[in-house]
């Protein structure tokens, strides 16, 4: 897929003070020149509809939205039942789930909406970061919509959107901000700089919050059916939080970077060494000794787990003011952040840094067609968009999909030694593309 972001179609005046400026005066402050060069704030569209459209891993979601930020339509199709059954994600069978459900999920965003294809102004679209398989059901679907109906079109990054998902539902929330994005496959904090402007400041090194929770819920053998981090959390309201002596990770390296992988065997081994057969015996039938031992684990691992959020957030705090210190809001989406324990700790990061902790309520956390249509919608008001695709596009075209897709740049600070180097291609980031664009 073609996914070329396109510069602005005409340079901001701010942009011609900016060189006046450079050529009278010593040099200016970093932060001042991007504000300098940043494209001004563009007024809202209410007369621009965007269909959103998400298959990036195991929820087939789609949503109409308006350019004033009013949210027409929101579906989502669920694979829990396959979540359950194969224990986790199966791309190939997630891609099959997805393939079924597409066409119902659109046509029912745009029949809530009480709109139809000709109403739209364009169509955004995950292209990455994401598996493969499920990104193209969702690309391949919005180009079709894109060809019939002679729409733009408008690639989406899946973790750009967690992030300024917070922007339609705070009005007020502005750039420079700090984004803690947690979720089953990302853990990541990046400073905001402006639209497709971002320095990461920390990510996962192994695995994400979201996959500990749900691989500890499953061995603890609870309910997966709606998640295993909100069975978790519901568990943990029961247990001691100081019964399991839990090392918290990676407390000797100085940055911002998130491991889980050691925590998840340390609960492994807690359930082993007490010899509960979560296997066979499930939470419900669980004595109530039984039930109290893993209470009592899933209580401390959830307290080691959000003890290493705070202690890399309140690095990246430090790290973010001293480069933005006019930052205000400190934004923590993804699926993760629909946890109330998490909230409430993270929320006194927030507080004890002087800044407003701006999540997004549960709905719009966990993956969803909202948050795409709406980074569609700033993009495209922006002028980054491609034309529609050709009318002679063949339906097996092989489109330019971005599973390991970078945000921002990293900060120098920030850069781990230590995370594994993988094989599969790394597009550049989107902040590098968008870069690029307009220089």
């Amino acid at each position: 897929m073609a996914a070329t972001l396109l510069p602005t179609l005409s340079p901001p005046a701010s942009r011609a003070a900016a060189a006046l400026l450079l050529r009278r005066a010593p040099p200016l402050p970093l932060s001042l020149l991007r504000r300098l060069l940043a494209p001004a704030p563009s007024p809202p569209r209410a007369d621009l509809l965007m269909l959103g459209i998400e298959t990036s891993c195991d929820d087939t979601a789609a949503a109409v939205v308006r350019g004033d930020g009013e949210i027409l339509s929101q579906v989502v199709s669920s694979q829990e039942d396959l979540l359950v059954r194969w224990g986790g994600v199966a791309p190939k069978m997630a891609e099959e789930a997805h393939s079924l459900a597409i066409d119902q999920v659109v046509q029912k965003a745009l029949d809530d909406a009480n709109v139809s294809e000709n109403d739209l102004s364009a169509v955004a679209v995950t292209v990455g970061p994401g598996l493969s398989l499920c990104l193209r059901v969702g690309v391949h679907k919005a180009r079709k919509i894109a060809k019939s109906f002679r729409l733009p079109i408008v690639g989406v990054h899946h973790m750009e959107a967690h992030a300024l998902v917070s922007r339609l539902v705070n009005k007020d929330l502005d750039f420079p901000f700090l984004a803690l994005l947690i979720s089953g496959g990302h853990n990541l904090l990046v400073l905001a700089h402006g639209l497709g402007q971002y320095v990461q400041l920390g990510t996962t090194i192994d695995d994400a919050i979201g996959e500990a929770y749900d691989k500890s819920a499953r061995w603890l053998g609870l309910d997966m059916r709606k998640g295993g981090g909100p069975a978790l959390e519901q568990l943990a309201l029961e247990g001691d939080p100081n019964a399991v002596k839990f090392s918290v990770p990676m407390r000797q390296h100085k940055d911002c970077n998130f491991s889980y992988a050691g925590l998840k065997t340390q609960v492994r081994l807690a359930i082993e060494s007490r010899n509960i057969s979560t296997d066979d015996v499930p939470i419900s039938s669980a004595t109530k000794d039984d039930r109290q031992i893993r209470a009592n684990i899933a209580a401390s691992f959830q307290r080691v787990a959000v003890l290493h959020l705070e202690e890399r957030c309140q690095r990246a705090v430090e790290w973010a003011l001293k480069m933005e210190p006019s930052i205000k809001y400190f934004v923590v989406s993804g699926g993760v952040a629909s946890n109330q324990y998490v909230r409430t700790h993270l929320n006194q990061i927030a507080e004890k840094n002087g800044l407003q902790l701006v999540c997004p309520p549960p709905r719009l956390c966990t993956d969803n067609g909202v948050m795409i249509a709406w980074t569609g919608i700033e993009h495209f008001i922006a002028g980054r968009f491609d034309e529609p695709p050709a009318v002679d596009e063949p339906d097996d075209m092989q489109y330019d999909l971005r599973p390991r897709w970078p945000l921002g740049e990293e900060y120098s600070e920030g850069r781990s030694v230590s995370r594994s180097m993988k094989t599969a291609r790394v597009h550049p980031s989107l902040t590098s593309m968008i870069q690029g664009s307009v220089n």
